[in-house]
């Protein structure tokens, strides 16, 4: 693959002093749930989330662009999911297959070749991962990621999970912190996830301190 010639600048220089990390022709962007019923005005609605869709679409635009690829991670549960109160889960009814709330949201711009990894879709089993019973780790292996960039909702939950398994499986891995949202139902509970996902071996990074000039 050739780089262009901001991917080969940002390749020749680390992410960050912490761990040296570097976005190359063998990174990816995985984005986590972004869907109607996590922004606000749905069932599980995470507070501000809306704000951060230009910066969510200027870090897809930017892999695009440099030929990486971008997947995108969905609940997709059926009606009688385990997690839902209804059913003695935790949650309200949320991103029930083929709902509006499962859809992404209408404001994000996915490009062409998208793909999509559908979670969550057995109702006897909740997934907050993304590779929990999905093909993600193959779909990346697949495409020769080693290095993973990780943005979207909750901080706190299904990033979280997200990126402790990518940690696990072997993958470098970014979260890019100023494209993320938690739900907080307890004070502190984003910066508690952000530490366990450093140290499951993550890299918490924003795009200045990736190199990449984003518009505010």
């Amino acid at each position: 693959m050739k780089l262009t010639k901001l991917q080969q600048t940002v390749q020749s220089e680390p992410t960050t002093q912490q761990s040296g990390v570097q976005l190359d022709q063998e990174s990816g962007l995985v984005l986590v749930d972004l869907q109607n019923d996590f922004f606000p005005g749905g069932a599980l609605g995470v507070k501000e989330a809306h704000q951060l869709i230009p910066k969510i679409n200027a870090y897809i635009r930017w892999f695009h662009e440099q030929g990486l690829p971008v997947i995108a991670t969905r609940d997709w549960h059926p009606a009688n999911h385990c997690s839902f109160r209804e059913q003695g889960g935790p949650w309200p009814v949320h991103c029930v297959q083929g709902s509006w709330g499962a859809q992404f949201h209408p404001d994000l711009v996915m490009p062409p070749g998208t793909m999509v990894v559908s979670k969550g879709t057995d109702p006897r089993a909740d997934a907050y991962s993304g590779f929990d019973g999905t093909s993600l780790q193959e779909r990346l292996h697949d495409l020769g990621v080693r290095t993973v960039c990780v943005l979207g909702l909750a901080t706190d939950y299904c990033v979280k999970q997200t990126v402790i398994d990518a940690c696990r499986l072997g993958f470098r891995t970014i979260v890019l912190t100023d494209a993320i949202q938690g739900v907080e139902v307890h004070p502190g509970d984003c910066e508690k996830a952000l530490e366990a996902m450093r140290q499951a071996g993550a890299t918490t990074a924003s795009a200045a301190e990736l190199g990449l000039s984003f518009p505010s």
